[in-house]
């Protein structure tokens, strides 16, 4: 399966390609199991979405707060899952999504209810603070909408760098929230262009609802995130020694075996 081309199934899929081939390569191996796992994801944000809902309908920042973080943690493991399944394509790492899945959940849906109701009840926060700017009677200034989307975009820069490591390794939360940091001073650049790449579709997404709620079943988490975790990857890899702990399998020298059944939990 390809997106936005015409699959060119002449390719080699022998050796790992580069660039724009590459995406294009994992595409045609991994888009299908991507939508699965995407819509497995969406109906876990479901709780969160609709705490949210009940919340800006309500105008009530008391139903906000417990429905956010409730489904926040309910989303984490879900979302942990998505992550889990695309970091697992771009090291082609083999085996059935089913099989990857149920790994994820079995490793890391302990380590990811914290994580996954901060961000649930910060992301309850954004849309509320959303809803108040655009029923206000009078307009926001544009210092309130730049400190709106800056803040948004540091949410956007820590889930970017933080659960990958998550669903890769055992370590603290301070451990990671360093490597992140370090690791945007090393590649600044890449990383400001993804999480502007992230921010500009949630604008267009939430910009042109509820025409836009079409895709989410279709793209929803998995299109965005493949795209920027991609863009990362090679330096992600080098920097964090991502494959390290993985064996070519013979005859198949760009695929990955583990050399044991933590080896991706380990740093």
């Amino acid at each position: 399966m390809a997106l936005f081309f015409r699959e060119d199934r002449s390719y080699d899929v022998s050796r790992r390609l580069t660039g724009f081939d590459r995406y294009r390569q994992l595409m045609g191996f991994y888009a299908l199991r991507w939508m699965v796992v995407n819509l497995i994801t969406v109906g876990g944000a479901l709780p969160l979405a609709a705490g949210i809902w009940l919340s800006i309908a309500s105008s009530s920042i008391l139903v906000l707060v417990p429905a956010s973080l409730t489904g926040g943690v309910i989303f984490g493991p879900f979302l942990a899952g998505m992550y889990d399944s695309i970091m697992r394509g771009l090291r082609d790492a083999p085996g059935k999504w089913i099989e990857h899945w149920k790994k994820s959940w079995r490793q890391n849906w302990r380590g990811s209810l914290l994580p996954g109701g901060i961000l649930g009840f910060l992301t309850g926060m954004f849309a509320f603070m959303l809803y108040i700017i655009w029923s206000a009677q009078a307009p926001a200034g544009w210092g309130t909408l730049l400190i709106y989307l800056i803040s948004a975009a540091l949410l956007i820069w820590v889930n970017t760098l933080y659960w990958p490591q998550l669903v890769l390794f055992e370590q603290s939360n301070a451990i990671r929230l360093k490597n992140a940091v370090l690791f945007t001073i090393r590649h600044f650049r890449r990383v400001a262009g993804v999480v502007v790449m992230q921010l500009a579709y949630i604008i267009v997404l939430v910009m042109f609802a509820p025409w836009t709620l079409i895709l989410i079943p279709f793209l929803g988490f998995w299109f965005i995130l493949l795209v920027s975790q991609l863009r990362l990857y090679d330096d992600l890899n080098e920097a964090l020694q991502i494959e390290a702990r993985f064996i070519p399998l013979e005859g198949d020298p760009w695929r990955v075996s583990p050399l044991d059944e933590q080896s991706t939990e380990e740093p």
